[in-house]
């Protein structure tokens, strides 16, 4: 299951947490975005153990801005609560899949 956060709650829904975490940064204008969001829910709904987080940039520029991110979509693994990885730009779900076997225990 997928499930959006905010700016407010960025800390508490992923650098305070044990794991790994996929945040993906996206806009509703953004085509690439809307062709990836179906791809993340797949793997949200059909696999357990992946946690994956979605933040809209427009209403939550905060942690985005922090973060450098100025092209979207953009994908943020996080480890334990440590960035470990971020890819921008549409990805296929075979490698969105590697990238979070890459970092699991």
């Amino acid at each position: 299951m997928i499930k959006h956060i905010k700016d407010e709650s960025f800390e508490k829904e992923v650098i305070n947490k044990k794991g790994v975490y996929l945040v993906d940064f996206y806009a509703n204008w953004c085509g690439p975005c809307m062709m990836l969001s179906p791809i993340l829910e797949e793997i949200g709904n059909s696999r357990a153990g992946y946690n994956i987080l979605k933040m809209d940039i427009d209403e939550n520029p905060r942690v985005a801005s922090d973060l450098r991110i100025d092209t979207i979509p953009a994908i943020c693994i996080y480890k334990d609560g440590i960035l470990v990885d971020k890819k921008i730009g549409f990805r296929e779900k075979d490698e969105i899949l590697d990238l979070l076997e890459k970092y699991k225990d």
